[in-house]
């Protein structure tokens, strides 16, 4: 097991610049984001241009891994593969394709992504979409030796009134999911809000044998201000879909994720993927200043924890 970083929050640096900065901050893998070049969204970077990689781009990024000491756990595209414009899909499709096969070409097993929802569609007739729509998208991945991996986020900035639009947010919908050939992306900080209670899902999860990759992200719950909303969120005074107003997300260290028990599962398991971290903590964010702050104070939470080789334990 390694320590990584999910490099979309940091769409402000080169790969070159990241891979030369993440050894001295206590990481030594990157979960690679491969949003479409010209994505704008602060986590939504494009660390690598899927759409034009070739054997030279690999060979390439191979060398600048190398160089560095660094590997590479997942490269990640998570979008709304259930887009309700038709036309938009496929082209989600498409460069989640282009996706897998920079993947394979970099030998990477992993490429996580989302299941998403069609929004002016209930939740049944979405899963029927997903079970018509995905399951080429496995395939294609499993020929090339690539495993879809889906992370657990709801999603919850993609609905109206911020209710979950990606759907895979919870154990029931791991087990559909695995039906129909994803493995799991493991976020513990979606569960709590959500009230369910991120050790069991883990347990079960792992349990199911469906846990490919695992990124840590905390989470910090206000019970008082969701006495106050209720666990759907500010109402009247909401500014986004994501404005819940009794919740946050904040890197390790700084909520209240037992970091120490989740890692000691995941060894007592026999996970051997990597765990990246992915920050979206408003506190340690907003400049790229803070949001490197804010990824060294999650290496130093987590590494105490994770034993890279044997002289560590």
């Amino acid at each position: 097991m390694e320590l990584g970083v999910l490099t979309a929050a940091l769409g402000g640096m080169t790969l070159e610049q990241i891979a030369a900065w993440a050894p001295g901050a206590g990481y030594r893998t990157l979960e690679v984001a491969a949003w479409p070049v010209g994505s704008e969204h602060i986590h939504q970077a494009a660390h690598l241009d899927v759409a034009e990689f070739d054997a030279e781009d690999a060979v390439r990024v191979t060398e600048l891994l190398d160089r560095h000491g660094l590997s590479l756990s997942a490269v990640t595209y998570c979008e709304n593969n259930l887009h309700h414009d038709r036309a938009e899909r496929d082209r989600i499709h498409r460069h989640l394709r282009a996706c897998v096969d920079a993947a394979a070409a970099l030998g990477v097993a992993h490429v996580t992504t989302f299941i998403g929802r069609d929004i002016t569609l209930p939740v049944a007739q979405n899963l029927a979409l997903a079970e018509q729509q995905l399951p080429p998208l496995v395939d294609y991945a499993a020929e090339r030796r690539v495993r879809l991996l889906v992370e657990n986020c709801p999603m919850e900035g993609w609905h109206p009134d911020g209710y979950p639009a990606n759907l895979a947010y919870s154990p029931e919908l791991w087990d559909w999911m695995a039906d129909l050939g994803f493995g799991l992306t493991f976020d513990p900080s979606h569960l709590p809000w959500l009230g369910i209670d991120p050790l069991d899902a883990l347990d079960y999860a792992l349990g199911k044998g469906i846990v490919g990759h695992v990124q840590a992200k905390d989470i910090e719950i206000d019970p008082r201000a969701r006495t106050r909303h209720g666990i759907f969120g500010r109402t009247v005074t909401r500014s986004s879909p994501t404005d819940a107003g009794w919740w946050r997300y904040r890197v390790p260290g700084r909520g209240q994720l037992d970091w120490n028990r989740i890692i000691d599962m995941l060894y007592s398991a026999g996970y051997d993927g990597d765990i990246a971290v992915e920050h979206e903590d408003p506190v340690w964010g907003g400049t790229l200043d803070k949001t490197l702050q804010g990824m060294r104070i999650a290496a130093r939470t987590l590494r105490p924890f994770i034993h890279a080789d044997d002289a560590d334990i």
